[in-house]
């Protein structure tokens, strides 16, 4: 299966604004995965990451071929 290129950018208000961060890299999709498998499966590892952003709210997501 090909892998794919993802870019996620996650936002968290905090007492005096927001904090932002982004992550990317590649995910090879598991046979049967849909888009949204993917997100999912992204958007858990970010959070396994990086649990003091539990609570993020995702602002942008991108996923595309990462064959040029």
């Amino acid at each position: 299966m090909a892998d794919y290129h993802f870019v996620i950018v996650f936002q968290k208000p905090t007492a005096g604004g927001f904090v932002v961060a982004d992550w990317s890299g590649t995910v090879t999709p598991e046979a049967g995965w849909t888009r949204e498998d993917a997100y999912r499966a992204v958007k858990t590892e970010f959070a396994r990451r990086n649990p003091l952003m539990d609570g993020a709210h995702v602002s942008f997501f991108s996923l595309e071929p990462n064959q040029l």
